[in-house]
């Protein structure tokens, strides 16, 4: 059953509203008063001539090649490629990175490696890998979920722009090309 709440009643004055837009323009004056003089919210001011200081020109607006906000503590970053201390691919077609992504953002062709490779008959490498940065969520389950430690979340990475849906769609070549080569003590290929 539903409770039935009693509305007051407003006097004349009351409706008309003025006691509010005169209570939200006392804020606003406040406010200004505030940002011109200082003397009100010193710890607000503060705050600005912080900002004001952490770009070389002095102005709010940031020179945006030469000059970059700080990434947040949490940011892990775009998702890429690396390989091992050799060149070799490390990714080896699992698909588990395809099959445990959320938002189904990659995905993955396997291949094969060529007869003139020594490591042919041990192996697989992908033929294709796409990673939609349009649908990635940046949660870094693929990162968690790689066997041979392939696809990391990179922070450094620069921004990327897209003038297409197509154009935001980053292929092998340049997964790999952003992730580089990754250094660890391990190598799979050698013996005990």
């Amino acid at each position: 059953m539903a409770y039935v709440v009693p509305r007051p009643d407003l006097t004349l004055w009351e409706r008309l509203y003025l006691p509010s837009i005169v209570g939200g323009m006392t804020i606003t004056l406040r406010h200004m008063v505030a940002t011109i003089f200082g003397r009100l919210f010193p710890k607000k001011i503060e705050t600005h001539r912080s900002l004001l200081e952490m770009s070389s020109t002095g102005a709010l607006t940031m020179q945006y090649p030469e000059e970059k906000w700080p990434m947040p503590e949490g940011y892990r970053g775009a998702p890429v490629l690396v390989m091992d201390q050799d060149g070799r691919e490390k990714c080896v077609s699992c698909q588990l990175c395809e099959f445990v992504c959320p938002p189904r953002a990659i995905r993955i062709t396997p291949g094969s490696i060529t007869g003139s490779d020594p490591h042919a008959n041990v192996e697989k490498r992908p033929r294709e890998f796409d990673i939609d940065m349009l649908r990635c969520i940046y949660c870094g389950m693929c990162e968690e979920v790689c066997p041979e430690e392939a696809i990391f979340l990179r922070k450094e990475e620069p921004i990327f722009v897209g003038t297409s849906r197509q154009g935001m769609v980053r292929n092998k070549k340049e997964l790999y090309r952003l992730g580089g080569v990754m250094n660890r003590p391990i190598k799979k290929w050698e013996g005990k």
